[in-house]
Formats: structure tokens, C-alpha cells, sequence
């Protein structure tokens, strides 16, 4: 018989705000990057359990908010159609641009490369240079509703796979416009996807709303599991680095700790801060921040 993960959760920050779409967590600082539904992009300091910098960034919200840790940046984006880029350390606004012409779900940072991902409801992906001041090199055409999350491919950082809410997923080479290859991977909208690898295989998981979320093989394009127990849209998924699990939010207003191995439900957490948007980690940590409707939460996660 399987042998259950047994996890203690430590509760490291709480703060209550308003709708909290997208959280990071810096590499080295002890910091959570939170945007707001107001237009606001917070910066708390989980140690000291203070508001590090505050920058009201827009009117619009903000779904979307990355750091860029080697160049003291983040980078988020907002229904505004802009793409903002501040200096963290200096509070300036380094760039903004009208990137899409509808709102913007997603930006992702390339690993090396001087590079940032946008998807966006008006159905493209985009790919900006911030060494060519911020210059876009690729439009990347082929879905047919709001492209929702992409995501770069940590073992082959020339490619990058996308969620829309056609119900299906692209996978693309950052040198073409059209995509590499596409299945059909919900009955419904898909809201996230993430990269893993497990025992040498490599997997893709995807969230939607379906209230499922599903495990592929990305060689075979075959599901291996399906993760079933959400009783609403699952609107982020990760894989945690350094502990053996799955993460998945949702509206249903909970947080559940899948076996990354096994595919077994092992915990579900419910923090009563209403609909779960964004789950971010630290590498080389076991820390997890969430983002809500009431506000940011950061937990260490032990395993026992």
C-alpha cells in the first residue's frame, strides 16, 4: 500500500488586501511581489512582516507580476494593455508600453536570456527584448480565445508551452511564429500550465476550468492522470522544486498538495481567504505564496 507525504504547514505571513491575481517570490530576499485587482503591485517583507515598496502602477487591474532579480526589476502587466517595468530598489519606472490590444494574463521571464513572454486576451503571445529597449521580435499566432498562462520549458529554454481557453495547448520554439505542435486538453478553458520532470520523463500539468487538472507525458502528448477533487475552476498549478508535489489553487477557495509521484491527494488546505488566483515558490526553499481575493499568504511547507 502507498505510503502517505506527511506535510506540517508552517503559516510564515498572512496579510489581508484586496484581490491579490499574481504572486513571485524573490531568489534571494525575503520578498512576495503581489498585484492587485486595484492596480496596485505590493512588496512584502516576509520576515520582517512589513510593506517593503508600494507602486500604484495603473486604474486597471494587474493580473500579472514578475521579478527580474538581475536586473533589480519586476515586470507586470494590467487590463490597461500596458506592460509596466519598475526598479524595485529605486521605485522608478523603467518602461511601459501598450503591448497587446486587450487585456494581459501572463508574463513570463526567460532563465538567461534578456527576454519576457505576454499572452493576452486578444489571442497572441508576444516576445520582447529589453536589451533592443524593449523591442517586440516574435508575435506568436495560432489560438482562438484569451491565451491565459505560457510558460518557458526549464530543460530546453528555446521553447515554451501556452494555456488558452480554446481547451487547448500549444507548444512553440521562440524562433517561429507558428506553433510546434497543439492537442485538445480540457472540455474546458484552460487557465495554467507548468513544466516538471519525474524519474527522467518530462510532464506538463495544466488547470482549468473543468475543475480538473491534468498530468501529460510531453513526449507521448498523452495524459497520465487526471486530478480530480476541485469543486471549481483550477486557476494555478506548479510543481514544487524541492518537495515531491503538486500544487493546485482554485476558486472553490482551496489549495490541495498532490503526491508528484503517485498523483494522490495528500493535503487540502483552506486558508478562508476566499478564491485562490496565483501560487508562487522560491528554489532552494520549501516556501509557497498564495494569492487570494483577501490577500497574500506565505507558508513553509515541512516535510515529516
Amino acid at each position: 500500500m502507498e505510503t502517505p507525504l506527511k506535510f506540517t504547514i508552517e503559516k510564515e505571513f498572512i496579510n489581508t488586501s484586496e484581490r491579490v491575481k499574481s504572486v513571485d517570490l524573490h531568489p534571494t530576499q525575503p520578498w512576495i511581489l503581489a498585484s492587485l485587482y486595484s492596480g496596485t503591485v505590493c512588496i512584502w517583507n516576509y520576515h520582517s512582516q512589513t510593506l517593503e515598496k508600494s507602486f500604484k502602477v495603473t486604474e486597471s487591474p494587474v493580473r500579472t507580476a514578475k521579478f527580474i532579480a538581475r536586473k533589480d526589476w519586476f515586470v507586470c502587466a494590467s487590463d490597461d494593455k500596458f506592460i509596466h517595468i519598475y526598479n524595485y530598489n529605486t521605485s522608478e519606472k523603467v518602461k511601459e508600453f501598450e503591448a497587446h490590444g486587450d487585456f494581459i494574463r501572463c508574463v513570463a521571464v526567460h532563465p538567461t536570456l534578456p527576454y519576457v513572454l505576454s499572452s493576452s486576451d486578444d489571442k497572441l503571445i508576444k516576445l520582447w527584448d529589453w536589451e533592443k529597449s524593449w523591442e517586440c521580435t516574435q508575435i506568436f499566432e495560432g489560438h482562438s480565445h484569451y491565451v491565459m498562462q505560457v510558460a518557458f520549458n526549464p530543460k530546453d529554454l528555446n521553447s515554451f508551452a501556452s494555456a488558452s481557453l480554446d481547451c487547448t495547448i500549444k507548444i512553440w520554439n521562440l524562433d517561429s511564429s507558428a506553433a510546434k505542435f497543439s492537442w485538445d486538453a480540457h472540455s474546458k478553458g484552460i487557465n495554467c500550465v507548468d513544466y516538471f520532470k519525474n524519474s527522467d520523463k518530462a510532464f506538463l500539468i495544466t488547470g482549468s476550468d473543468d475543475y480538473t487538472a491534468k498530468v501529460w507525458n510531453y513526449e507521448t502528448k498523452s495524459c497520465v492522470q487526471t486530478l480530480e477533487g476541485h469543486t471549481h475552476n483550477v486557476t494555478a498549478v506548479c510543481i514544487h522544486p524541492e518537495l515531491p508535489i503538486i500544487i493546485t489553487v482554485s476558486e472553490d477557495q482551496t489549495v490541495r498538495l498532490w503526491n508528484a509521484s503517485t498523483y494522490r491527494l495528500e493535503n487540502t488546505l483552506n486558508f478562508d481567504l476566499e478564491r485562490v488566483w496565483g501560487v508562487g515558490y522560491k528554489k532552494g526553499s520549501n516556501q509557497v505564496a498564495f494569492g487570494s481575493d483577501k490577500g497574500t499568504i506565505l507558508v513553509k511547507i515541512i516535510s515529516s
